[in-house]
């Protein structure tokens, strides 16, 4: 099953749905009241009752919507860096731990909506990456039991401005609409293992990230017994497991984003996430 968050343009209203060939079918009609948005939803353990709903017919064609990312408001976005072994060796990275950042909320932005370019920068640099969006609370968890707590997986693009990232790590991951997250999120059960996924990156047209989560240094499960052994997630947090090699930094020459390009994230099992640059 596939779900996504959106605006309805003609209603002015947000809601949240499960993502059908040509549409939607609207969740927020049909449970708003106890469940108004996504992560009130997985809040309350809900994944389990959108089965009864999921052939109804849909509600609104994809040309009705904005979307929105997938969890507009997660408490927590956690970014691991440095997750793949060909981007290690372009940056040489040396720790063996996992290197953590954090994204703020207000950084996402929905899929086919602009990632914006700070003016301040010439190295707005393009990074696809899988994410995880938590579904059950979890404190501690061994690893072993790690991906029962996940509710599904989604596309991410963890555009960073380069020249602010190595001022201050933070800093250049953090500016306004620079986290594309989408289109949707697949349910985890339809992804019994994250770690067996195709994973590409096109910049205008140009593949310049291939890779295979099977790659990941650190696996998603091994991930989420790290964090959660200091930081309890909850329902709705959001978990960014790294870049595969090919980023725009480490090319020669250096290949950037521009206003006008066009940027996408392919993941099997998942789907295709596209934004342009303004």
């Amino acid at each position: 099953m596939q779900l996504c968050s959106f605006y309805l343009i003609d209603q002015a209203k947000k809601s949240y749905g499960i993502v059908k060939e040509g549409g939607v079918i609207d969740i927020g009609l049909r449970l708003g009241k106890a469940c108004p948005d996504l992560k009130s939803l997985l809040q309350r353990g809900g994944l389990s009752d959108l089965a009864a709903f999921s052939t109804d017919p849909i509600d609104y064609p994809l040309s009705a919507l904005r979307f929105l990312p997938v969890v507009e408001n997660p408490g927590k976005v956690f970014c691991v860096g440095m997750n793949y072994a060909d981007k290690r060796k372009e940056f040489a990275a040396t720790l063996e731990a996992p290197t953590l950042f954090v994204r703020f909320a207000d950084s996402l932005a929905g899929h086919e909506q602009p990632l914006l370019k700070p003016a301040t920068t010439q190295e707005f640099d393009y990074e696809g990456e899988l994410a995880v969006i938590i579904g059950k609370p979890a404190h501690q968890v061994k690893a072993a039991d790690a991906l029962a707590h996940v509710a599904g997986y989604s596309c991410f693009m963890d555009a960073t401005v380069r020249d602010m990232q190595f001022t201050w790590f933070t800093a250049g991951k953090n500016w306004q609409q620079t986290g594309g997250f989408g289109p949707w999120m697949t349910t985890a059960d339809a992804i019994p293992d994250p770690q067996q996924l195709a994973i590409k990156t096109w910049l205008n047209q140009r593949e310049v990230q291939n890779d295979t989560t099977a790659s990941m240094v650190h696996p998603v499960a091994k991930i989420i017994e790290y964090i959660s052994a200091f930081s309890p997630l909850s329902p709705g947090d959001v978990i960014i497991t790294g870049s595969p090699g090919g980023v725009g930094k480490k090319r020669t020459p250096p290949l950037f984003m521009f206003p006008g390009d066009e940027i996408e994230v392919e993941i099997e099992h998942i789907g295709r996430l596209r934004h342009t640059v303004r």
